[in-house]
């Protein structure tokens, strides 16, 4: 059976199990929600141990990031708003009862008399002190002064700007996973330049502590490497505690729930830091950020539904048509008996238009112009962002890059470097301070080295989020 329907599986039976307890041990099921939650927690653990690409980051963080499941809650609510909009469009249907009862005092009455004679009629008539009604009624609305078209165009545009919303917030966290992928590789790597810098260290205290012992150095040489080792354990030890921290923010991002037992999590990356050459001009970024970018999408469907906002106040000063048909029933005003009713088929037309309403139609209607402007303006002032923003990443790639190109050769000149002066102290040509700044500069370098594939790779994230590069783009490795 594969790994998730055996989980699966096990869940059910102790859910089953647990809750068969229950019913005897009421308490218990305070310990069957943390049962299940451990087991999810380590359900989620046991996913990250296997190995993860950058595109496996990717997946899950679609399937499980709680800003994009958030997201996409509302854009679920926002689906009910779009299906209120477009309501006044489509035919109601309703069904009208009522039934009352008067007091014989306040039944009407009156005398119907004659002066002829010859018919005698002289009688009391009464309406019925009982009363009973039902319809139903089909109305639909034909004319509304230009807000049924304008709320179908309006339900697009709002569907069409919770979706690029939406698009803007997957994004934004894929970004933030890229880069946080790249922060544990970079943490990663650090641990490892550490190691190597103890390593040499250590080497080296162990190498003079024996030529002190034959005599040929003086303790001040066994002192000096001492401290330099002493020195360089606190800067591992910081780089253990960044890739911990690294990582469970990596996690985080991806919507994981790690065991509560679990102290370090145990990663499996097997990318490396992307150092793919993106040969772009600014021109060609900028261009493709004012087009790209779902944030100016989502603000141009702003202001064209303000536009309909407009149509919408304006329909206050026209009428409004519906036509209505449908079949009724009711009972005879004039007789006392209920079952005495009459019925049929009605159909008809009604118009309504309001000649003056306090000027409430003027005041809508500047209302919604008044926003218009504003939208107007936020979409200009959120271009000039969006510049900002394309220019500042292209900034950092660029730094980025030209310090990337500057340590293509340092690290090797600095292993060659430290050699040479290790095979000279040997000699007795060169001091022990020689190596100690041949292994400090080396550390440097392959520090450097490290950092500039990091700060090349998130550099390279940024400006292609910045340009508005879309799900496909962003999942590329």
């Amino acid at each position: 059976m594969p790994p998730r329907e055996t989980h699966t599986a096990m869940k059910r039976i102790i859910t089953a199990a647990l809750l068969a307890q229950a019913l005897v041990q009421p308490n218990v099921w305070a310990a069957a929600t943390d049962t299940l939650a451990i087991a999810e927690a380590t359900n989620a653990t046991s996913r990250l141990l296997r190995p993860l690409s950058l595109a496996d980051a990717l997946d899950i963080a679609l399937q499980q990031n709680s800003a994009i499941r958030k997201s996409q809650a509302d854009l679920e609510a926002m689906h009910g708003v779009v299906v209120q909009t477009r309501a006044i469009a489509l035919p109601k249907v309703g069904i009208h009862s009522s039934y009352s009862a008067n007091e014989e005092s306040a039944t009407d009455r009156f005398r119907l008399k004659t002066n002829n004679p010859a018919f005698n009629l002289d009688r009391l008539i009464e309406f019925a002190d009982q009363r009973w009604s039902a319809d139903i009624r089909v109305t639909q609305s034909v004319y509304e002064g230009g807000r049924i078209n304008s709320a179908l165009r309006t339900a697009r545009l709002t569907r069409e700007q919770a979706l690029l919303n939406h698009q803007t917030v997957i994004a934004d966290v894929l970004r933030d996973v890229r880069v946080a992928y790249y922060d544990v590789l970079l943490a990663q790597q650090q641990i490892i330049v550490r190691e190597a810098s103890t390593a040499l260290l250590q080497k080296e205290l162990t190498d003079t502590q024996q030529r002190f012992e034959a005599g040929t150095v003086p303790k001040f040489n066994v002192l000096r490497a001492e401290v330099e080792v002493a020195n360089a354990r606190p800067k591992l030890i910081r780089a253990r505690n960044a890739f911990r921290m690294a990582k469970d923010n990596f996690a985080n991002l991806l919507g994981e729930s790690v065991a509560r037992e679990t102290q370090e999590l145990m990663l499996q990356l097997i990318d490396k830091l992307d150092t793919r050459p993106l040969d772009l001009p600014l021109s060609t970024a900028l261009a493709k950020a004012l087009e790209q970018r779902t944030e100016l999408a989502a603000l141009r469907k702003v202001e064209a539904l303000r536009d309909e906002s407009v149509t919408s106040a304006k329909a206050g000063y026209k009428p409004s048509v519906q036509i209505f048909g449908g079949y009724g029933a009711r009972s005879s005003q004039f007789s006392s008996d209920l079952t005495d009713e009459l019925h049929g088929w009605e159909a008809g037309a009604q118009l309504s238009w309001p000649i003056f309403d306090g000027f409430l139609t003027k005041g809508r209607v500047r209302e919604a112009e008044a926003l218009r402007s504003r939208v107007r303006e936020e979409l200009a002032d959120a271009e000039r962002k969006v510049e900002l923003d394309v220019r500042t990443a292209y900034s950092f790639f660029t730094e980025a890059q030209e310090v990337l190109r500057s340590q293509e050769k340092v690290q090797e000149s600095a292993e060659e470097a430290l050699r040479l002066a290790t095979a000279r102290a040997a000699a007795g040509t060169a001091t022990q301070l020689d190596v100690l700044n041949a292994q400090t500069a080396l550390t440097e370098a392959r520090t450097t080295q490290v950092q500039a594939l990091h700060d090349y790779a998130v550099a390279k994230a940024r400006l292609e989020r910045a340009m508005g590069q879309g799900i496909s783009n962003d999942k590329r490795q």
